[in-house]
């Protein structure tokens, strides 16, 4: 027996149980409709843009106005212009995702060639901030590469013909970084158009509710939720290993400890892949949800939560001491962590203490994932952080899992 065949055994236990295909396919696709209507019904819906605050101690600048009005025109973006006072509560208490700060004579300064540092204040530890810091950096880069354009421009210009004064140089240099920023935005426009013609209707994300669809709150939300219920079943069997000595027996023979947890967590990791792909199918061909805009991404984010899922799922049946106990276990972790990481409604619409408490759960970095690429229309990027911290909690699920698998073994 090897590592396949656990595994394969695993899976054929499962699937030959009519009771586990109903929990694993058709009550999904059952939540996800009656989720869909009810969102669709809300008369108020939050708005799902990332909240960013702008300390604007520059007024009067060009290079500040013009990255005011970029970050306002940003898709997934809502700009709130604040006092500096204001800033770290802002951010602490949650009202804002973070606050980028412009200190005074930033455009003047910059325009001269100094270097003047923006200040991007933000919770290190908020998924929400560090998705609003993607958001922003690009913005920065594009303001900063107009300004190293116009620098090269001037230097050409003062190369044909000397400027009378520092007054003239500073003009020019004014105009030229208005022309760069200028074509770069036409440039910007002109592709965003392009790519429209060849992949069709984008989502419209920032201004509209759930990206314009309501399935785009449910249908992830859902897969979130039932890949925890759909592993009760796969624990249950290493309960029942355990229950009838099958796992005593196992160690007895030249398998080693480790790859028989492998087997148990490659079955429950492909049964999670299973069940979400054929969620992500539906949603697709039935709901309108636009998985394939990113399916990269996409996939990258389901297989970071199959991982953390199966090794939870492992974690339940290695504590658990009977069928009751992870029946027990697995509801309390579906409903506590699908409840505060945002699987039923989005946390921006939640209260202050709630959203971060739940952005402490795997879930809540699931959910930013999917909406980041559903609802904020945002590039593969944006999975990256949320698939990172996923596997973070696979790893930690699954170390305290071969920790005490090891103890009832021993």
């Amino acid at each position: 027996m090897s590592i396949l065949d656990i595994a394969f055994k695993d899976l054929l236990q499962v699937l030959r149980d009519k009771r586990s295909l109903l929990f694993i396919v058709a009550m999904p696709l059952i939540f996800t409709f009656v989720m869909g209507f009810a969102y669709r019904g809300m008369v108020q819906t939050p708005d799902l843009r990332l909240a960013l605050g702008l300390v604007d101690q520059d007024p009067e600048g060009q290079l500040s106005a013009a990255l005011g009005s970029e970050l306002e025109q940003a898709e997934g973006l809502r700009l709130e212009r604040i006092d500096l006072p204001d800033a770290q509560e802002a951010v602490r208490s949650g009202n804002l995702s973070a606050v980028l700060v412009i200190p005074a004579d930033y455009s003047a300064k910059t325009l001269a060639g100094e270097s003047v540092q923006l200040l991007l204040v933000v919770d290190p530890f908020s998924n929400q901030g560090q998705s609003a810091l993607e958001l922003v950096r690009p913005v920065v880069m594009h303001l900063s590469s107009s300004v190293q354009i116009a620098e090269l421009s001037l230097q050409q210009l003062e190369a044909l013909a000397p400027l009378a004064d520092e007054a003239a140089r500073r003009s020019e240099k004014s105009a030229a970084f208005q022309a760069a920023a200028l074509a770069w935005t036409q440039a910007q426009d002109a592709a965003r158009v392009q790519v429209e013609k060849v992949t069709g209707a984008q989502p419209s994300g920032a201004s509209t509710p759930f990206g314009g669809n309501p399935y785009n709150q449910s249908s992830p939300g859902i897969l979130v939720m039932f890949t925890l219920f759909g592993l009760i079943t796969s624990a249950t069997l290493l309960v029942q290993e355990r229950k009838s000595r099958t796992l005593q027996r196992m160690m007895t023979t030249a398998l080693h400890t480790w790859e028989i947890i492998a087997g148990h967590l490659l079955a429950m990791f492909l049964l999670v892949m299973l069940q979400s792909l054929l969620l992500i199918v539906f949603g697709q061909l039935v709901l309108g949800v636009d998985y394939m805009r990113q399916p990269f991404a996409i996939l990258l984010v389901m297989t970071s939560l199959a991982a953390w899922a199966a090794a939870l799922g492992l974690l339940i049946g290695t504590i658990a001491k009977g069928d009751e106990q992870v029946i027990l276990i697995a509801m309390i972790s579906m409903f506590l962590l699908s409840a505060l990481g945002g699987a039923w409604f989005p946390l921006e619409g939640a209260g202050r203490t709630f959203a971060a408490v739940g952005a402490l759960t795997p879930t809540a970095w699931a959910m930013t994932g999917f909406q980041n690429l559903l609802v904020r229309g945002l590039s593969f990027d944006a999975a990256l952080l949320p698939s990172a911290v996923q596997l973070a909690y696979a790893l930690l699920f699954f170390a305290v899992a071969v920790w005490q698998f090891r103890k009832q073994v021993a």
